[in-house]
């Protein structure tokens, strides 16, 4: 099947639903179509005179760098990344918005009730490395634990997690990079989808484990333990002393039991990567449709990946509940602006080489397709990224778009489970939050079965509603964090996904 993105300059958007024969003139315009075209690729419908903006969904995508002809291919070669609409009317479609909230019967799912009212969707017992010094000996001590099969006594555990990452020292002892990592490691131990953790540190370096847990307060420390590498008496011996130290955890952790709790209490990630040029038309737009229902039965979906909603930022602000939030996301875009350019780089960036090549031609169309996977309820707030979430319905993490440093963001926020639309293919799994993976098209479900959850590429093939999808991943998702397995849980993803965003000088 090809499937074909139409563009017309007077903003409506068609999709060939047909198996398209090279030689045939399908659009009208007196002309063939161009060399076969990779689905998800764009074609105009109405000439674009060289300068003038290109649009998709209503929205500028871009600039034409050349005349284009009526039934010309429109990618990079003849589309380039310029200004986009900036006028933005905050609030506009708030009413609209909550008008799209629906009224739905409570749903429950099987979680885990933790201190202080949480719901965790799995339980596991974390290791922490404070500094990149004590890395190995958390992974090594989680590795030896798996190994032994010790796990087997504990069948309420469902693993032991090393937190590993590759800074924690030659940092400022104040400032942003320091208080981003904190809130990193202290809401992955906190995680209610964690029922105890151990904190590893060297001893001597910035990140302090007594000066993190007294900056953090009292919040989790019924279940918050720590050690040295120094004062346990050197590498091998703290290896022993964590499994050891796991070993005296285990009974109590696995004593918890799953139980019914409302579907309310459910933070979810969204995420996209890999994208291509139907991810704006099947798995995100299907996302967004159960991002509303989410919302509707009370529960939290995390918006995220602020370089990959530029260009659309003004789609969210138009439902933005007040100037507070709305001015929250302004200035951080400006503050991505500003970083990019300090750096070299552009916001144009991204999209990467495989999102091109799968018909996103700049980062102002792709952020359109990302936009939709928040569906069409209220913004009602905005967070700093791995910032604890609390407020139900739509929200806003500040992260990069780079999925595991976003994801981890959103992890550490309380997100309890991970919804990531792929259309190029992902291999990407998260801990302690399990990921589930929507496939945009037919091809990707059937080349990457065992790591694809779900596919959305019959919204194109079969024409399925995205209603009807949105309410198949809503179900999924209430399966999953109920405790069935995910396709990148079954594969022993999440270990190496778990990257704190790092900022500041590295001295």
């Amino acid at each position: 099947m090809s499937a074909l993105i139409v563009l017309n300059p007077d903003d409506s958007v068609g999709i060939l639903r047909e198996r398209l024969a090279v030689g045939a003139d399908p659009l009208g315009v007196g002309k063939p179509l161009p060399t076969p075209l990779t689905a998800g690729h764009k074609i105009a419908l109405r000439p674009i005179p060289s300068g003038q903006p290109v649009y998709k969904f209503g929205q500028i995508i871009g600039q034409a760098t050349q005349d284009i002809a009526a039934g010309d291919h429109v990618h990079s070669h003849n589309c380039g990344f310029g200004a986009h609409d900036r006028s933005y009317a905050i609030g506009a479609d708030l009413a609209r918005a909550r008008a799209a909230i629906p009224r739905l019967a409570p749903r429950q799912f099987a979680g885990y009730v933790r201190s202080g009212g949480r719901v965790g969707t799995r339980n596991f017992i974390a290791l922490c490395a404070t500094v990149n010094c004590s890395a190995t000996v958390i992974r090594r001590a989680a590795l030896e634990l798996e190994a032994s099969g010790v796990l087997a006594d504990f069948p309420n555990v469902d693993g032991i997690v090393a937190f590993a990452h590759g800074t924690g020292c030659g940092m400022a002892g104040e400032g942003r990079g320091f208080d981003l990592l904190q809130r990193v490691l202290w809401g992955h131990a906190t995680h209610p989808n964690v029922g105890a953790a151990l904190f590893v540190g060297l001893g001597c370096e910035v990140m302090q484990i007594a000066r993190m847990k007294a900056m953090a307060g009292a919040a989790g420390a019924d279940h918050f333990h720590g050690l040295t590498i120094q004062d346990s008496g050197g590498t091998r011996q703290t290896i022993d002393a964590i499994k050891a130290r796991v070993l005296e955890i285990l009974p109590a952790v696995n004593a918890v039991r799953r139980e019914p709790v409302p579907v309310a209490a459910l933070k979810v990630a969204l995420q996209c990567g890999g994208s291509d040029g139907l991810s704006g038309i099947t798995a995100n737009p299907a996302l967004g449709a159960a991002s509303d229902l989410l919302v509707g039965l009370g529960a939290t979906v995390i918006l995220s990946e602020t370089p990959e909603i530029y260009g659309a930022e003004q789609l969210l602000l138009r439902r933005a509940i007040n100037l507070e939030v709305a001015d929250r996301l302004i200035a951080c875009l400006g503050w991505w602006e500003r970083y990019t350019a300090m750096n070299g780089g552009s916001m144009d960036n991204n999209p990467s080489p495989g999102n091109k090549a799968g018909g996103l031609t700049t980062i102002l169309e792709k952020s359109l397709g990302a936009v939709a996977k928040g569906g069409s309820t209220p913004l009602t707030a905005f967070y700093d990224y791995a910032e604890q979430v609390t407020a139900p319905g739509l929200v806003f993490m500040d992260t990069p778009g780079y999925d595991p440093v976003s994801a981890t963001g959103q992890i550490a926020g309380g997100a309890q489970i991970v919804v990531f639309t792929t259309g190029r293919g992902s291999a990407f799994g998260s801990k302690p939050a399990p990921t589930v993976k929507l496939a945009t098209n037919d091809a990707l479900f059937a080349s990457m079965p065992e790591d694809m959850d779900l596919n959305c590429g019959d919204v194109l093939s079969e024409s399925v509603p995205l209603s009807d999808k949105g309410q198949q991943i809503l179900e999924l998702l209430i399966a999953v964090a109920s405790g069935e397995k995910s396709k990148s849980e079954l594969l022993g993803l999440g270990d190496n996904e778990f990257v704190p965003w790092q900022v500041g000088a590295v001295m």
